[in-house]
């Protein structure tokens, strides 16, 4: 029989957004808690990324992943927060004839199965790489062919260097952080191409590690075939129409020995979906409410698991605002019921929360689903404008918030968002 023990709070994923939950519970008083992580060490992501730009909005001053991950882990070590590594979270399930007032999270590792009465369990377990299945690409399988975050792992964790001459597709971050890495290894790198109009990543990005190391960036463009036998020797190119297919009569020929994909992030959700959360098919994560509350009563998320980030440093603040949440359901006290919809309209990629209660303060985070200038992010309810922002420039790389107060909220009505392009008068 597996030995069950009662707790608290039960957190997995012990990257930015696990470790930022942990303290800001422990800060609340919630001491009965638990870190879980599947890699041998803590820190998430953060370890391979060893480029600086982390700690800007959380300590102000710019540090490396692994420097960022750092300051959280020698707290939560200072502490004594418990955490517990090389630890998988096998299921998280509801005990029969229970009621919804804990979950059954059943972890294995080399020590053996073990379960957890959480009265909260917080998925913090970030998200992964779109991979070449997922692209289908038609071509062969050489050896060659890798995703960002891998090759990454590659150079900054083992050492090993996974490429001579590349072509990376896809201008998602880490795909332009890998040019430059590529390039300061004394790799070549023919090139980024990305299948959008426009880049996936964020300008500093594209001004940083392209620009300055004069690596050209090939919009509207995307890779049609792959070539070689053992080894990638070449891949072939060609320009995309407006429905983003290949225009036949534009393919191009380039010789290479890696291909690196960079082509967008999924949040981590094969647990969340066993538990019975239920996802938004615009984020990929799972749909919360005001409170970072999952539609399964108990269950909360935040990080790159809800919705993928610009910075780990947002990923920790919106960590830090789900456990201040959390440890008030832990004590028992009653969260406003949020029955009402945040629904996106016109030029509106995704919004989170996606319920609130019309009752509260809360952060309104969007996307918008194509560049924009000059707009006007515009949120209604029951027909009649509520806020009005003027932004300069829009980009589906960045992550817009709002702090919304509840004094402009009616308690009835679903709140509808909208970006357009301003009219000028």
């Amino acid at each position: 029989m597996i030995h069950r023990q009662k707790i608290d709070a039960l957190i997995v994923g012990g990257g930015p957004a696990g470790l930022a939950a942990a303290l800001q519970l422990y800060r609340c008083g919630i001491r009965d808690l638990l870190i879980v992580e599947r890699e041998r060490q803590l820190g998430g992501i953060l370890r391979q990324c060893i480029h600086d730009g982390f700690g800007l909005t959380q300590f102000g001053e710019t540090l490396s992943g692994p420097e960022y991950a750092g300051r959280f882990i020698d707290e939560v070590k200072r502490l004594g927060i418990p955490f517990v590594t090389n630890t998988t979270v096998l299921s998280i399930a509801a005990p029969e004839g229970s009621g919804p007032s804990f979950r059954i999270v059943t972890t294995a590792s080399p020590e053996g199965l073990k379960e957890y009465a959480a009265k909260a369990v917080i998925l913090a377990m970030g998200c992964r790489e779109r991979t070449r299945g997922a692209l289908a690409i038609p071509g062969e399988r050489p050896t060659g062919v890798f995703t960002a975050g891998v090759a990454q792992a590659y150079i900054n964790l083992y050492n090993r260097m996974p490429a001579r001459e590349a072509v990376i597709l896809g201008s998602g971050d880490i795909g332009m952080i890998m040019a430059r890495r590529l390039t300061l290894e004394g790799a070549h790198v023919q090139g980024v191409y990305e299948v959008m109009p426009y880049a996936a990543g964020l300008p500093r990005n594209i001004e940083q590690c392209l620009h300055d190391y004069d690596i050209p960036l090939h919009l509207s463009h995307t890779v049609t075939d792959i070539h070689g036998g053992s080894r990638l020797t070449g891949v072939t190119v060609s320009r995309v129409d407006e429905d983003l297919q290949p225009i036949p009569g534009t393919e191009q020929y380039i010789p290479c020995d890696t291909l690196i994909l960079s082509v967008g992030l999924i949040p981590e959700n094969e647990l969340s979906l066993e538990a019975g959360v239920e996802l938004d098919p615009r984020t990929r994560g799972a749909l919360v409410d005001e409170h970072f509350m999952t539609s399964v009563e108990g269950i909360f998320s935040a990080g790159n698991v809800l919705h993928v980030h610009d910075l780990a440093d947002y990923v920790s603040e919106e960590a830090t605002r789900l456990a201040d949440a959390a440890s008030a359901y832990i004590a028992g006290d009653p969260l406003p019921s949020c029955t009402l919809y945040v629904l996106c309209g016109d030029g509106t990629g995704h919004v989170v929360p996606q319920r609130i209660s019309g009752r509260t303060d809360f952060r309104l985070s969007l996307r918008v689903n194509r560049p924009m200038e000059d707009c006007r992010i515009t949120l209604r309810q029951n027909g009649r404008e509520i806020l009005s922002r003027h932004l300069r420039k829009a980009l589906p790389a960045e992550m817009i918030t709002l702090d919304i107060p509840s004094r402009i909220l009616s308690a009835d009505g679903d709140l509808t968002v909208s970006v357009e392009k301003e009219v000028q008068s």
